[in-house]
Parts: structure tokens; C-alpha cells; sequence
């Protein structure tokens, strides 16, 4: 599956639903959906992003999900067995991170919070740490495991997995991942060689309505 930029840019500002189950333990906390994850209604979707297979580096779940076409029902199953669920801090789509207002990050902050009061997970982990900055007012805090909890859970901050942030490669995401992972009591096996999917040629998709 494919979009073209014209067709990516229609999804701007849809919302996608959390991928919370009945076990969730692990809350992992983007930024907000891009727009091929509105496209296809998969967290963390867009070809090039490192999270699919940084999880499975880490030995989190048992294989790389490749998400780019959506979820498949597998895919859901794989993650919410590991005791996995994915939020956001702001619902709505955009292009990039940086369309986001102070304002909008610093309300979804609240409504992360009572998102946290009723799942309660063991800890919530953040994928990106320039956003919990501003959403939290924290400007001084580092990754890993922060000092002030959220609503009684502990709180650990992770780099980002897109493809934009340079400074981390599949290995260094899944160590973090790993470390809070490992916090929030998962099941973790061994660590594997990082392997990332094949890019995709992009192929033209009429959006229904």
C-alpha cells in the first residue's frame, strides 16, 4: 500500500484510536499520530520507523510487525499479549511533531493523565522526549526514569523512533526499550540482531469515503 502526498495530506487531523488492552502494563506514549497513521489506523506506521523492530530487537515481542498497511489482527494480538499499549499525547494528525502548539501538547497532557487513572499500567513510557518536555514542564528532563510519577505510575522517557531522529539507531532504541520494558515487569527474551523491513515502492491508493 501507498499514498501520495496528496492523499496523505487528507487524513490530516483524523484521530486513531489507543491500542489499550485488559493487561496493559507497558503504556508507550507518541507524540501524535502521523499522517499514514491516520491513513491506515496503525500506530507507529510510516515506512522507516524504528519502533517495530526495535521492540522485536529488544526481545519484547517475538517478531517485527510491519505495520505500513495497518494492523492486522495478529498484530494487535502480538502486542497486547506483551502487555503493551499505545497512546497518544495529542489525538489529531499532522505532517510532523513540530505542528503541534505548546497548548495542544500541554491538554493532552491532562487528558494522558486520566487515560493513565483508569488503565493503570505498571509504567508509562514516553517516545520522545522533547514532547513530554513541554507537555509536562519538565525542560530539564533526560531519558530513562524520571523522578516524578503521573497519576501513581512510574514514568520513563525513550528517544524517538522516527526515522527523522538521527541520533538513534534500532540497537540504541531497543535498549531503552528494553530498560522500560524490564521496569514494567514484561516478559523479555533475549536481544536479536536488528533487522528492519525492505523500503517500499510506493503504489497509488484511491481513499474511500
Amino acid at each position: 500500500m501507498g499514498f501520495t502526498r496528496e492523499q496523505l495530506e487528507s487524513y490530516r487531523d483524523d484521530v486513531i484510536d489507543d491500542l489499550i488492552g485488559p493487561d496493559c502494563r507497558l503504556l508507550i506514549v507518541g507524540i501524535n499520530p502521523g499522517l499514514w497513521t491516520a491513513a491506515t489506523g496503525a500506530h507507529f506506521a510510516r515506512p522507516g520507523n524504528r519502533f517495530y523492530p526495535a521492540l522485536h530487537c529488544a526481545g519484547i515481542v517475538p517478531r517485527i510487525i510491519d505495520a505500513a498497511d495497518g494492523f492486522t489482527d495478529a498484530d494487535r494480538a502480538t502486542l497486547l499479549d506483551a502487555g503493551i499499549g499505545i497512546t497518544n499525547l495529542v489525538p489529531r494528525a499532522t505532517a510532523r511533531a513540530d505542528d503541534l502548539t505548546t497548548a495542544e501538547l500541554r491538554a493532552g497532557a491532562l487528558v494522558l493523565i486520566e487515560t493513565i487513572e483508569r488503565v493503570q499500567p505498571a509504567l508509562v513510557a514516553f517516545a520522545g522526549i522533547t514532547a513530554y518536555r513541554t507537555a509536562f514542564q519538565r525542560p530539564k528532563a533526560t531519558t530513562g526514569r524520571q523522578p516524578d510519577d503521573i497519576a501513581g505510575c512510574p514514568v520513563w522517557v525513550m528517544p524517538n523512533p522516527s526515522g527523522l531522529n538521527a541520533h538513534d539507531t534500532v540497537d540504541t532504541l531497543a535498549a531503552a526499550y528494553r530498560d522500560a520494558a524490564t521496569a514494567a515487569g514484561l516478559t523479555v527474551g533475549a536481544t536479536v540482531a536488528a533487522a528492519v523491513p525492505p523500503p517500499r515502492l510506493p503504489i497509488k491508493k484511491v481513499r474511500r469515503r
